[in-house]
């Protein structure tokens, strides 16, 4: 059960990013108009974009779900501290859609890391040892 929970959770994420890449790769004008609002026009659009299909890549390899995961958190949080602090809940007219959305993919990213906790803390386990540290 839990396996389809995250299958979803990630087939979300994957269709919120890739849905939102044509939009960020075209130059679409809402696109231009929200990344020149927070200074980062063409490179933060493009980068982001560049971003998010990694993130999808991630995702959709299983033996990568938790790097997809905590990536996709990452880039999302770093959205809606922009929706929070510079663009608004409402960007040009959409109702809340940009940031309903930047909230659904932060959700769904901390659901797949609280599903898959054994594997974040085996993999922080690893990386600790490996740097020395016990």
């Amino acid at each position: 059960m839990v396996n389809k929970v995250i299958i979803i959770l990630k087939t979300i994420i994957s269709m919120i990013f890739l849905q939102t890449l044509f939009f960020k790769f075209s130059a679409a004008p809402e696109s231009v108009y929200i990344f020149s609002l927070i200074g980062m026009e063409p490179y933060g659009r493009i980068g982001s974009g560049v971003a998010e299909f990694l993130v999808v890549l991630l995702l959709v390899w299983p033996q990568t779900t938790v790097i997809g995961a905590f990536a996709s958190l990452f880039i999302i949080s770093v959205a809606l501290y922009f929706h929070i602090t510079i663009l608004g809940i409402v960007v040009l007219d959409d109702y809340g859609l940009l940031f309903f959305l930047a909230l659904v993919v932060f959700i769904s990213s901390i659901l797949i890391l609280y599903f898959k906790k054994d594997e974040v803390v085996t993999s922080v386990n690893r990386i600790w040892k490996r740097n020395g540290k016990r």
